[in-house]
């Protein structure tokens, strides 16, 4: 089931190329993971990630569109200054978009459950799986932001809707992160609570990174997900 890790695969409608570690055989539709990483980085970097992940579920590692160098990626430009992060936002709606299109070929693709499809990310992907989850809370079950951000422009996209009081949400965050600030997550966190979704949210002492604390954290918190949704699922 792992070895499949190694092999790399194109979606046919949106051109993104991907990874899967298929859920162990069971009967019916099974449940999904997909992983988003960090500007600069690829998809093989969530490779030891994906092999923790419960075995019930499906694992889809995806890289970014936009090639930075070589085996570098993004979901969209970014530059750094003393003003904050500044971003390529036609690049970031595109890639927002593309996702949600992506997602909704994963059932047809990989007998993917629909209805229990998570989303979360590192960095640039946490900022991506956030965009995705809150302007179409109707094709994830939950998402989870490490290490990232909730943009802006995106707000604007997010709209009123019932079903975002029952997004599950993990936000965490390095209180010494010197890339995206403490404030992003504290931002993030008002945000959520202000669409009034279910939110899960820990800090942790180090810079911009994914610790072992919090993958742990955001695996205990994806099983309990995962477990309660498995009796509807049935």
């Amino acid at each position: 089931m792992n070895d499949q890790l190694n092999e790399t695969r194109i979606d046919p409608a949106t051109g993104l190329t991907y990874r899967l570690r298929p859920a162990q055989a069971g009967q019916g539709a099974t449940p999904c993971l997909v992983l988003l990483h960090g500007v600069g980085s690829n998809e093989s970097g969530f490779i030891d990630l994906a092999r923790q992940v419960d075995p019930q579920l499906n694992v889809v590692l995806v890289r970014g569109p936009l090639a930075l160098g070589p085996d570098q990626f993004a979901f969209f430009q970014v530059n750094f200054s003393a003003n904050g992060p500044a971003i390529n936002p036609a690049q970031a709606e595109r890639a927002r978009t593309t996702l949600i299109d992506f997602i909704g070929q994963l059932p047809q693709l990989h007998g993917i459950d629909p209805a229990r499809i998570w989303i979360a990310g590192f960095s640039q992907g946490g900022i991506m799986s956030a965009g995705v989850a809150l302007t179409a809370p109707a094709k994830v079950a939950g998402f989870g932001i490490l290490s990232g951000r909730i943009l802006p422009e995106v707000l604007p996209l997010v709209k009123a809707d019932p079903l975002l009081a029952a997004l599950p949400a993990f936000v965490s965050h390095g209180v010494q992160d010197n890339v995206l600030g403490i404030h992003f997550a504290h931002h993030a966190k008002q945000v959520l609570d202000g669409f009034n979704v279910p939110l899960t949210y820990r800090e942790y002492q180090g810079g911009h990174s994914l610790n072992g604390a919090m993958a742990g954290d955001f695996l205990g918190w994806l099983g309990t997900q995962l477990d309660a949704t498995r009796t509807t699922a049935q």
